[in-house]
């Protein structure tokens, strides 16, 4: 999908008091940035904002750190977090593939939601649930791994399902069609509002190592 350019978006997004333009500087040592101890919880591609914006609302005692490397897609969660103040939230502008730059041995969760599946097998290691991604992810968590994932692409589902296994997670909770299971606490990002109007199934899995 083609994202369309919006003029004056990085300069805007960087401009917000939510953006950690240094992310490297940080690595290790997050809880200083937000001053406190809490759990920390990240969202790669968080899109516009909605679900993890939400989840910082709902949960103050819980440190997210949101993750976008399309400026025209985050200026949406800049404008809505105008009117907020979550100290207990930070958002990054980079690309997922150097996450290890950034975190080591300080992350409690990983959200995936609504990621790009990357059908071709070419791309196979672009998924953020391949061997390679797993592989990243090991460096980043503090004690036990945890991984939540949403999609509306089956293939993708069955294909996370296969890898994280094979990987050593086992699987905690999982729905092949969340609405219908009813999963507590959800929260919906704008892809799933969207897709759930049109009578999709969303699936969901939640694993843990």
């Amino acid at each position: 999908m083609r994202l369309r350019n919006i003029k004056g978006a990085k300069e805007k997004v960087l401009a917000s008091p939510y953006i950690v333009q240094n992310p490297k500087e940080y690595c290790g040592k997050w809880n200083k940035l937000f001053c406190n101890e809490n759990p920390i919880h990240i969202e790669i591609g968080m899109g516009k904002g909605h679900f993890i914006i939400e989840n910082a609302i709902q949960y103050p005692n819980i440190n997210f750190i949101g993750i976008e490397k399309y400026y025209s897609v985050l200026i949406k969660a800049v404008e809505h977090l105008e009117t907020l103040e979550l100290p207990n939230l930070k958002i990054i502008p980079m690309d997922a593939k150097d996450i290890t730059e950034v975190f080591h041995s300080e992350i409690d969760t990983i959200y995936l939601n609504f990621s790009d599946p990357w059908p071709k097998n070419k791309h196979e290691k672009r998924r953020l649930t391949s061997e390679t991604f797993l592989k990243r992810y090991d460096s980043l968590f503090k004690e036990k791994h945890h991984i939540i994932q949403k999609t509306d692409n089956r293939k993708l589902f069955e294909y996370s399902i296969i890898t994280c296994n094979n990987y050593g997670y086992h699987i905690d909770k999982i729905s092949c069609n969340l609405y219908e299971d009813e999963i507590l606490n959800n929260i919906p990002t704008e892809y799933e509002i969207k897709f759930v109007s049109k009578g999709y199934p969303i699936y969901f899995v939640e694993f843990k190592k």
